[in-house]
């Protein structure tokens, strides 16, 4: 019998025992004993319920407890978690976890500290849900040199975004609608302004390039300038418009950005809708693979928490190579990054297209009728270059009485 303590009993937490307690079996025959759940601490009670015997209110009974072997943190944030899981770590204890921002800010410490004490500090759910993205990387690519990573790592983004693109609301209802569903939270800046995709974005980056990745340095826009206008545009392009975090890693030199992205429907991103998300990721062996699922919600989070449970489990007392050193990973500017440009620029069409293609190239060009603008699409530029060409082209537009009303970058 293992011992397991589950710290934060709110969704994810019951999810866990709840994956724990109706797959008992199989989670006792893959790790080879049954795995108990001990304590449950949490700042209620849960009288009535299958774990009211169990719940505590005073960590250091779990930090004391010898027989406690497994401990799951699923409480969020940084405080408590962050010292309650580090005092777990030197207590000889394997913790598991799907707090991103616990992970982004002190994971290099804490895996740090679960390699000097012999243990596991495992983080499967803190991206992507329930896919299994964060063991894929540490072993399945294991023999491969990762090129670059993009996803859809936010499942709110993601449905707010389906469903302007859907129904044609603007931002403000389709975020009340998904607030409504418990898609999003009361105060939805993290997920609205990219946050989150940009702790989950630094994760991986640093997986896959084996250094720290300090998330406050990586470029994040977020969607809450997107309109419905956008999106209608990008239809009539044959493009889909997604929140995703980008990761390009050639050598010594790694880029990372957060930003709404246009893309084709060659791009397997491209029909990934609602709260899904989707990971796709490129190696110099393998190509590039795809992986796609339950992005969040109770019981897709907790299978990948019981999962990283179950290989603690396995190697009780023996530490599992994973993560990455505390060396500092400089990221790189973009200024050579090739992007395609969207620009929505105000005024007509007949008077102002010969204008913005002198500075901006050959373009595509988007109407909507009903609208006193137009939209255009560049061709391939690096960022330097369009940066550049916009400053030039601005002026001139502002001399005519003109601007530039929206600027999204669009794949290559």
């Amino acid at each position: 019998m293992i011992y397991a303590a589950i710290m934060g009993f709110g969704t994810i937490g019951s999810g866990v025992y709840e994956v724990l307690d109706r797959n008992r079996e199989q989670v006792a025959a893959a790790a080879g004993q049954p795995v108990e759940v001990k304590y449950v601490l949490d700042l209620r009670d849960f009288p009535g319920t299958a774990v009211e015997d169990k719940v505590i209110h005073d960590f250091s009974v779990i930090e004391n407890d010898p027989e406690v072997k497994l401990v799951v943190e699923t409480m969020g944030g940084l405080n408590p978690s962050y010292p309650f899981v580090k005092a777990c770590l030197l207590a000889g204890k394997h913790v598991s976890t799907s707090n991103k921002a616990l992970v982004a800010a002190h994971g290099t410490e804490l895996l740090a500290i679960a390699r000097k004490k012999g243990v596991n500090f495992q983080f499967e759910a803190s991206v992507g849900g329930g896919i299994p993205i964060i063991r894929t990387l540490y072993r399945c690519m294991a023999g491969d040199r990762v090129s670059e990573i993009t996803g859809i790592l936010n499942g709110t983004t993601n449905y707010i975004l389906t469903k302007m693109d859907r129904e044609g609301w603007s931002f403000g209802q389709a975020l009340k609608e998904a607030q409504a569903l418990g898609y999003a939270e009361q105060n939805p800046e993290a997920d609205v302004e990219g946050y989150d995709t940009c702790r989950k974005i630094a994760i991986l980056t640093a997986l896959a390039a084996g250094k720290e990745v300090d998330y406050r340095e990586i470029p994040t826009e977020g969607i809450t300038n997107i309109c419905a206008e956008d999106l209608r545009y990008a239809d009539t392009l044959g493009l889909a418009l997604k929140l995703v975090g980008t990761s390009r890693i050639q050598g010594d030199k790694v880029s990372v950005r957060v930003a709404p992205l246009l893309m084709g429907k060659e791009n397997p991103l491209y029909g990934v809708n609602d709260v899904y998300n989707a990971i796709l990721v490129k190696g110099n062996m393998l190509g590039t693979s795809m992986y796609y699922g339950s992005g969040a919600g109770k019981l897709p989070t907790a299978s990948a928490v019981v999962a990283d449970m179950i290989e603690e489990a396995q190697n009780l007392d023996h530490h599992v190579p994973m993560g990455w050193s505390g060396e500092k990973l400089a990221l790189q500017t973009e200024d050579t990054a090739v992007y395609r440009y969207f620009l929505r620029i105000a005024g007509k069409f007949e008077e102002l297209h010969q204008m913005v293609e002198h500075y901006l190239g050959d373009c595509q060009i988007a109407l909507l009728e009903g609208l006193d603008e137009f939209a255009v699409l560049t061709d391939a530029m690096e960022k330097s270059a369009f940066e550049q060409a916009l400053a030039r082209l601005n002026e001139v537009l502002a001399q005519a009485g003109s601007r530039t009303v929206q600027i999204i970058h669009g794949e290559a």
